[in-house]
């Protein structure tokens, strides 16, 4: 029998003061309410209640397993009601796991969390690898990359696309590449940790294609690679969402967009679907809300169109003027260095 039921139901007749009440207390049979205080005497081996034809007393030891099932019944009712609050009402500490490159799209969503939920806190982790939740003690992951465990509830929270980014002046400098292929004759800079090696991945008007390209710099920071294109050194492909500033300004300049017309997943991810608890749902709901009411947060070549339009001009024109990308790179230059 469920020793927690025999316990409680030891106790009720203790506070009836005989069998036959405590079973209309628990509305159960008598014979049930028998079968639990035996089966606690049989488990410790000791004679718990003193039973005559009128009424049931304590026995010494029965008096003191009672004082303790008191005690353990109040806690047990205790980490209910904790467990239950939890559930209903943010609180305790969020284990956020993300892929490096998230955490500038979140900072908003954390500060209205915690400001919306003050008895939340949330300990943020970042890594490139695909952690084990359960294992590492995670609530919830929030990455752009493909999640190989399929016992996981994924949880599509926006889209975004690749860009292909280069400097004014270095486009100047290069010129423009008007088809993947052109990618040969560039410095290209590599993300090491990319899961095509030093392949760059197309799909546009003919179809999907790979490019084989490299540079002179290879690292596993998406934002090592940004700085490193914003400061001329070659073209970099990243998540767009990752250059928006830049582009916006115009100190990177997007380029091959018609062949990066793929669009890939930012997921929550986490190990349960039921029983959720309420800091979780509550963060999960907040982050859909602010990707739903900002569709151009990932949109960086379209409704974040850089503010020079010297640079605009150039990039999407057939024929790209190079005196005009000079003047747009000198005057980038004058106002961003």
């Amino acid at each position: 029998m469920d020793r927690m039921t025999s316990m409680a139901t030891f106790v009720k007749v203790v506070e009836s003061g005989g069998f036959s009440a405590a079973a209309r207390t628990l509305s159960m049979s008598p014979s049930m309410v028998t079968a639990h205080v035996q089966s606690l005497e049989e488990r410790l081996g000791v004679r718990l209640l003193n039973r005559s034809t009128r009424r049931v007393s304590l026995t010494e030891v029965g008096h003191a397993y009672y004082e303790r099932c008191l005690q353990i019944l109040a806690e047990a009712d205790d980490a209910d009601q904790i467990a239950q609050a939890l559930q209903s009402t943010p609180r305790g500490t969020l284990r956020l796991n993300t892929s490096i490159a998230i955490p500038p799209l979140l900072a908003p969503v954390i500060a209205e969390f915690v400001a919306l939920c003050p008895e939340v806190s949330v300990n943020l982790t970042m890594t490139d690898r695909m952690i084990d939740l359960v294992e590492e003690g995670f609530d919830l992951a929030v990455r752009n990359m493909s999640v190989p465990d399929s016992s996981l509830v994924v949880r599509r929270v926006a889209t975004y696309r690749f860009v292909v980014c280069g400097a004014p002046g270095y486009l100047a400098a290069r010129g423009i590449p008007r088809q993947p292929a052109d990618l040969s004759r560039h410095n290209c800079l590599v993300y090491s940790h990319s899961a095509w090696g030093n392949e760059w991945r197309f799909a546009g008007p003919d179809g999907e294609q790979s490019v084989a390209v490299e540079g002179n710099l290879q690292a596993n920071s998406d934002n090592a690679l940004r700085l490193a294109a914003v400061h001329g050194q070659g073209l970099a492909l990243a998540p767009s969402f990752l250059l928006i500033d830049e582009i916006k300004s115009g100190r990177l300049v997007p380029i091959l967009t018609e062949f990066l017309q793929t669009e890939h997943a930012i997921n929550a991810i986490y190990p349960h679907r039921h029983h959720l608890s309420a800091k979780v749902r509550s963060f999960i709901d907040l982050l859909v809300k602010h990707f739903h009411e900002d569709h151009g947060w990932a949109d960086a070549c379209r409704s974040r169109l850089a503010a020079n339009p010297a640079v605009n001009a150039a990039v999407v024109a057939d024929a790209p003027p190079v005196g005009a990308l000079e003047v747009a790179a000198d005057d980038v230059a004058r106002r961003h260095y």
